[in-house]
């Protein structure tokens, strides 16, 4: 359920920046189709950070019913207050979620104890399987591989979207955990590198519009067939990377949008639209990848 290619689900808004039902819908079943192992439901990419909890909850829920059991969704619950974050999950627990993804603590910049106190305390308050999440170049602190060790005797946690993009931190956190503890990347460019090194999957952007592509890769990767993961991972490597010259998810809207994935690319507000230059990269980026309209 939680290996292989994971997507990290953009939230898909009218002209008027209200979710747009028929696009999350139709992006639901582009990941099903292509098989891809589960989505994540407003994690970072989802616009977490700009929707408010009514609305997280409500996009979560839609795509949980959207989805009617045919994959599973992990809900992002993540929040730079512990509290907020316990009752972010705890409304979760019983819904039919497979699992929470919970991004460290943004802008406040704990400390390793409070990092440690922080998801301590979310794992005692509530039952759901958590997927602990490290991306400091977004929130300015960085979960270590000795803290990560330490939260991995919690029975319901059970791995760590590692995004630092360092794969020196794989072998650092598998000398420190239990075997059945996954590690699972946040960074497509590494993703598959990470995946030899022992990582069992990827929390994947650019599976937004490549999904079939990113399932192959994982699947490759997972049976041990490098040669064959490799060979599609070329065609992406420059759509991997040309995904994070503006912040995301500006690039990945853009795209999604112009292969008829999604009926706008809206944003909210301090968010904006991809620009032109962007726009002719991104153009570049999904020819050499050979991704086809939707």
């Amino acid at each position: 359920m939680f290996t292989g290619s994971i997507v990290a689900l953009i939230t898909p808004m009218d002209e008027k920046g209200q979710i747009c039902r028929s696009s999350l819908k139709k992006l639901i079943n582009y990941h099903i189709h292509n098989k891809t192992t589960a989505i994540v439901s407003v994690g970072t990419t989802g616009e977490s950070a700009t929707l408010s909890q009514e609305e997280h909850i409500k996009v979560v829920m839609l795509t949980l019913e959207l989805a009617d059991n045919r994959i599973p969704i992990i809900a992002g619950t993540g929040a730079n207050a512990t509290t907020e974050a316990i009752s972010l999950t705890k409304r979760f627990e019983k819904s039919g979620i497979a699992a929470c993804l919970t991004v460290t603590p943004y802008y406040n910049r704990p400390t390793q104890e409070g990092l440690y106190q922080h998801f301590k305390a979310i794992s005692e308050n509530t039952e759901i399987p958590q997927i602990l999440y490290n991306v400091p170049s977004r929130t300015g602190c960085d979960l270590l591989p000795e803290t990560v060790s330490k939260l991995s005797n919690f029975k319901n946690i059970i791995g760590i979207k590692e995004a630092t993009g360092d794969l020196s931190r794989i072998n650092k956190i598998k000398e420190l955990i239990k075997n059945d503890f996954l590690l699972i990347s946040g960074d497509d460019t590494t993703a598959l590198d990470f995946m030899q090194l022992g990582g069992q999957g990827v929390i994947s952007v650019t599976a937004n519009i490549a999904a079939k592509e990113m399932m192959k890769i994982c699947t490759y990767a997972l049976k041990g067939d490098f040669i064959k993961a490799r060979s599609i991972n070329k065609r992406l490597i420059l759509l991997h990377e040309t995904l994070f010259i503006e912040p995301n998810p500006i690039p990945i809207k853009w795209l999604a949008r112009k292969l008829r994935l999604i009926k706008y690319d809206t944003l909210r507000l301090p968010m904006t639209l991809a620009s032109n230059s962007t726009q002719l990269k991104l153009e570049k980026a999904i020819q050499y990848a050979n991704i086809k309209k939707y």
